[in-house]
Parts: C-alpha cells; sequence; structure tokens
C-alpha cells in the first residue's frame, strides 16, 4: 500500500479568548512565583504590595477561567490554547488558595 501525500486544508483556527486565558495564567503563575520567591528570600517579611499583587492574580485568574470556558464554548476552532489557559488559571488559584490557607493556619502566629 503506497501512502497518498497530500494536504487538508482546514478553516480552524485558534480562539482569541483561548490565547488570552493562556496569557493571563502565564502572567498569574509568573507573579506569584514571583511573590513566593521575594517573601522566601526576606524571610516573611514582605511589603503590603505583595498581597495586592496576590489580588489582583485572583482577578486575572478568576477572567482567564472564564475566557477559557467561553472560547471552548465557539465551535469549529482549535482548542489548546482553551485547555491550557483554563488549567492555568485553575493552578494559579490553587496556589493563592493554598497561600491563604498557610497564611490563616500558620503556627508561627
Amino acid at each position: 500500500m503506497s501512502r497518498k501525500n497530500g494536504y487538508i486544508f482546514t478553516n480552524k483556527s485558534h480562539t482569541g479568548k483561548g490565547i488570552m486565558a493562556s496569557i493571563l495564567g502565564v502572567i498569574s503563575l509568573a507573579t506569584l512565583s514571583y511573590i513566593v520567591v521575594m517573601s522566601y528570600q526576606s524571610r516573611g517579611e514582605i511589603p503590603r504590595q505583595y498581597g495586592a499583587a496576590a489580588l489582583l492574580v485572583t482577578a486575572f485568574a478568576l477572567a482567564g477561567v472564564v475566557l477559557g470556558v467561553i472560547s471552548r464554548t465557539e465551535k469549529d476552532k482549535y482548542y489548546f490554547f482553551s485547555y491550557l489557559g483554563i488549567i492555568l488559571n485553575v493552578l494559579a488559584l490553587g496556589m493563592v488558595s493554598i497561600i491563604l490557607y498557610a497564611g490563616a493556619y500558620s503556627i508561627g502566629s
């Protein structure tokens, strides 16, 4: 049997909302990583701006999850960035939840 060489043309494209959700997820995770590293280096003595940044991360991650879910409902599109955005933003929300839980029930305070 010979393999037929050819191209398959399609009208599919990536969703803009899915790409934006992925970008928001990367920004959220990078910001949270920075906050954790800087907090560790300063032995827990952090400025209030880090708390404000974590609040913005939560807002970005929630918006990213919503954008990812909305972009997943579009028809005839590629959904890679939709799924990636949902996963990254849920990870960011999970990290914020763990940080809040650790802060609320810390042994040292």
